[in-house]
């Protein structure tokens, strides 16, 4: 529950991303005077909605395809609270990871985790050992309280599996929600995302498929909800001081009593939270690195007019000459028939380079024809999940906080973390 403080205090958000808003909606909420500046030209930071031309006309896509699940809980709560509906905007599926030929991990609607169970041993691909194998390996994994050795990596949990189980279900599943290759990949952040996911409630593994662009889904409702509780809220202001004086906070010429720090790319210019950063790091931890992914839309050729592909999101066989894991038929989430977005997560090399390699895997994989749409290649699209990374705190200094999906909490980079660190953040009187 949401409490009104005392005293209003007047707040000022940098970064109009998803962790800036929802912590611009969270002090709104506790009753204090909310100030939102933005350097860009749009809301929404890295997960947002682009325009793009084509011969067809304007195409409304997003800067990245993204998806959610079930388990998140504080986004879709943020969601409804500014008037989205997720029920209409998101596409709810039961967790399935099924190739282009239909054969694959299905899960039931089952409550959890016997929608896991279930759909483990129902899977046509893998003998009754590697399912017996990857069922008692989960049961270790709840038995030990889904926790690990803080330097064990994803390779690590996973060692003596079948390979069929880590290549078709394991490895594809870390590398979407971490971003990070599964030797490389923290065991404890994967398996906070197992537990939340498969084994805290009903539907926490369901996927949840966006139907409308991402500016729909959170950003342009917070801003308007913003707008309408009184906050003030700018685009094209870019914050390059912040100044502390006495108990207040001054941000370029404007005085305030507590300040949320949500634009990670401005870092360099707060030598005050640089010096806090590094004051807080231990011999042990190690800086973050930041990884990219690429978004490859393309319009399959030569198919019916209402062909579509068989499920809303398709696996995908990764290698070196074919890097995208997963597909979306965008025709099934509001986008015209036939406009596909390959992901590639983890991605290295120029956007062309990544382009050309996946129109060929659409061919040799899904007997597709394509024409490449827009490639979005966001290089630091999330920080790379490795054991012990160091993850820059929350409270820098009074009322000073820094929010964002790349600082201290149990998430990989994901929209979940995003809105949980900017719902936490708050004021001493």
């Amino acid at each position: 529950m949401t409490s009104r403080s005392a005293r209003p205090l007047s707040v000022a958000v940098v970064g109009g991303g998803w962790a800036g808003l929802a912590a611009a909606v969270k002090a709104t909420l506790d009753g204090h005077q909310v100030t939102v500046f933005e350097a860009s030209r749009h809301w929404g930071g890295r997960a947002r909605t682009v325009l793009c031309n084509t011969p067809h006309g304007p195409l409304q896509l997003d800067n990245g395809q993204h998806i959610l699940i079930g388990a998140y809980t504080r986004t879709l709560d943020l969601m409804q609270r500014v008037g989205v509906n997720p029920q209409e905007v998101l596409l709810r599926l039961p967790l399935t990871l099924v190739n282009g030929q239909g054969t694959g991990l299905q899960f039931p609607n089952l409550p959890a985790p016997l929608d896991a169970a279930w759909g483990i041993w129902r899977n046509p691909q893998w003998t009754a050992g590697e399912k017996l194998a990857l069922l008692w390996r989960a049961t270790r994994w709840a038995g030990s309280r889904f926790q690990c050795a803080p330097q064990s990596t994803v390779g690590d949990l996973c060692a003596g599996l079948p390979t069929a189980l880590v290549q078709q279900f394991l490895a594809p599943l870390c590398v979407s929600a971490l971003n990070t290759p599964m030797h490389e990949a923290s065991g404890q952040v994967f398996l906070t995302v197992l537990r939340d996911a498969l084994f805290a409630g009903a539907g926490g593994s369901n996927l949840l498929i966006p139907r409308v662009p991402l500016g729909q889904l959170w950003p342009e409702p917070a801003v308007r909800w913003l707008t309408q509780h009184g906050a003030r809220c700018h685009l094209g202001q870019r914050v390059t001081a912040l100044q502390r004086w006495g108990s207040q906070w001054q941000v370029m010429d404007q005085t305030f009593d507590a300040v949320i720090w949500a634009n990670y790319q401005n870092k360099p210019l707060l030598p005050l939270i640089n010096q806090s950063l590094s004051a807080t790091e231990s011999d042990n931890s190690i800086p973050l690195q930041y990884t990219a992914i690429a978004t490859v839309y393309a319009q399959a050729l030569d198919v019916p007019v209402h062909w579509q592909l068989p499920h809303p999101m398709l696996a995908l066989a990764d290698s070196a000459i074919h890097p995208a894991q997963f597909v979306f038929d965008r025709g099934q989430l509001g986008n015209p028939p036939g406009v596909l977005a390959f992901v590639v997560s983890a991605a290295s090399g120029s956007a062309t380079d990544i382009e050309r390699a996946v129109l060929r895997q659409g061919q040799s994989q899904l007997g597709l024809n394509l024409a490449p749409i827009q490639t979005i290649l966001e290089k630091r699209a999330t920080f790379a999940c490795t054991p012990q990374a160091h993850r820059p705190p929350t409270h820098i200094d009074h009322n000073l906080w820094r929010v964002g999906d790349e600082v201290a909490g149990p998430y990989p980079a994901t929209l979940e973390g995003a809105m949980r660190s900017g719902w936490d953040a708050t004021f001493a009187q």
